[in-house]
């Protein structure tokens, strides 16, 4: 069975720039007997036109390093970047604009509203942004997505992977610098999942989109460019073109090793 690593793509050249980018960022929780150092002075570039993966154990950090970057937390210390811009130089008002207009957001749960049709579900931030679509691009997504046939339905019409495809043409409707997505298939069967990540995997190849997820499954992380792994708060791996069973084994490395 030919596999979406099968598929023909032309790879992103080390001299793609970053779309995201982190300078020692730092995150910390708490003080005194409850601090707890989420992210120790973390360095990371996510490339243009690429398909990143973060795995780690619970508590590693995976999640906080996404939230901080996509402007969702604030950092204790260091700086996290989109595109040319400094995130902590930003008002709430600037931030939140950035947010609405650069990124991308992909979560477990689907986030749609129950009264909308999947088309006004997918059209909502342009929508609240007084912007209208390019239709051209809109087209392209929703095509891509595979669900024109389902637009006019309400999400109670709609089986789990096909809304998890709507908030996926969501984030990508406006043509943003960047997607995170945080276990964007944790609520969905194995099929559903599969037509989800092989989405992922097309935005990034056909339409040079780019991704960072994050995600416990190594079949997840094996449509990825690249995986990096956390732990304690620091990135201690890499790998790239990653498979099923890399991962896995490199996961079970985590379970090896002793505490300190």
């Amino acid at each position: 069975m030919t596999s979406v690593r099968d598929i023909p793509t032309q790879r992103v050249g080390v001299q793609a720039p970053p779309a995201a980018r982190s300078v020692r960022l730092t995150k910390v929780f708490g003080e005194g007997d409850t601090r707890v150092v989420a992210l120790d002075a973390v360095d990371v570039a996510f490339r243009a036109g690429q398909f990143t993966a973060i795995m780690g154990p619970s508590g590693s950090g995976k999640s906080t390093l996404m939230h901080c970057m996509a402007g969702l937390d604030a950092v204790t210390d260091g700086h996290a970047h989109i595109g040319d811009t400094e995130l902590s130089s930003l008002n709430d008002r600037q931030l939140t604009m950035l947010r609405r207009d650069k990124i991308g957001f992909i979560f477990q749960a689907y986030n749609l509203l129950p009264t909308l049709t999947a088309l006004e579900n997918i059209t909502l931030p342009m929508d609240i942004a007084g912007r209208r679509p390019d239709q051209a691009w809109l087209d392209t997504v929703i095509d891509t997505v595979g669900l024109r046939p389902r637009l006019n339905h309400r999400p109670s019409e709609l089986s789990g992977g096909q809304q998890q495809r709507v908030a996926c043409a969501r984030a990508m409707a406006n043509r943003p610098e960047i997607i995170f997505a945080d276990e964007p298939t944790g609520n969905l069967d194995s099929k559903s999942g599969a037509d989800v990540l092989a989405f992922l995997r097309r935005s990034v190849m056909e339409m040079g989109q780019t991704i960072v997820m994050v995600t416990h499954d190594p079949v997840a992380a094996s449509y990825a460019d690249r995986v990096l792994f956390l732990a304690d708060g620091r990135i201690v791996d890499e790998m790239l073109s990653p498979t099923r069973e890399r991962v896995l084994e490199r996961m079970k490395a985590f379970d090896r090793q002793p505490e300190a």
